[in-house]
């Protein structure tokens, strides 16, 4: 079912959503929205964090984990554009002590924020697919020694198994959540966080909210949020703060 869903979609994409208008080397498809009537708009906290970061960010050396990738874009080292620079700059500005990653793929975020992460603080990074099958991986044996940086295999979209990582989750002081852009996950893992009893009031970093799948979920997150997207990935960066309020109207 799921594999005719996906050639359904991808045959009605071309007569349907435009191509884009110059030659690029990748496209997603989006839209705009008023902002007169956006039920969401960010508070001083976030202004602020977002502009320390941006500052932060434009002398931040990320030459390091770049130099682990195999073939260019050499995603840390753009910036603006990219997000590895402006998250990990967030990293060094929120000094967090319990970070949780969602969706660690390569581990090109995972590592840009454990090498900046203060003493004694611990990064969880959760995807359904272990670092290691990834060819192109940048994370080695290294990072995962001292336990500090963890990786969990399992699907946070099931509420069953987002309990089981209750209290991991609810000490987080920072969330990155880069899931899989369907459209589905993303809400449901918003769904299950907005149920937890938040021991502190962790910041969310919200990749691609540009993307098409994503716009409905992030437009209606109806509490304290920013979009700093020029300074962050070229398909979207949203920041949401105070979620123990709730996320949608």
């Amino acid at each position: 079912m799921k594999s005719w869903a996906g050639w359904l979609k991808r045959r009605l994409r071309g007569p349907l959503l435009p191509a884009p208008p110059i030659q690029v080397r990748h496209a997603e498809h989006s839209m705009l929205f008023s902002a007169d009537d956006e039920p969401a708009q960010p508070d001083d906290y976030l202004l602020d964090l977002a502009a320390l970061a941006i500052a932060r960010a434009r002398v931040l050396d990320l030459d390091e984990v770049a130099q682990r990738m195999k073939t260019p874009p050499y995603y840390p080292q753009i910036w603006p554009g990219e997000h590895y620079q402006l998250l990990t700059a967030i990293v060094q500005e929120l000094a967090p002590t319990v970070s949780i990653e969602v969706g660690t793929y390569t581990g090109l975020s995972a590592l840009s924020m454990f090498s900046h992460l203060p003493p004694n603080s611990h990064l969880v990074t959760f995807d359904v697919t272990p670092w290691r099958t990834f060819e192109d991986t940048v994370l080695t044996d290294a990072e995962f020694a001292n336990g500090r940086l963890k990786q969990e295999i399992t699907n946070l979209g099931d509420r069953v198994t987002f309990d089981k990582y209750a209290e991991v989750l609810r000490s987080a002081d920072l969330i990155f959540l880069d899931g899989p852009k369907d459209g589905v996950f993303e809400q449901q893992f918003l769904d299950h966080l907005s149920n937890l009893q938040l021991v502190k009031q962790p910041i969310l970093v919200f990749d691609d909210i540009r993307v098409w799948n994503m716009l409905r979920i992030w437009r209606e997150i109806s509490r304290l949020k920013l979009d700093p997207t020029s300074f962050g990935h070229w398909s979207g960066t949203g920041l949401v703060h105070r979620v123990d309020r709730g996320w949608c109207t």
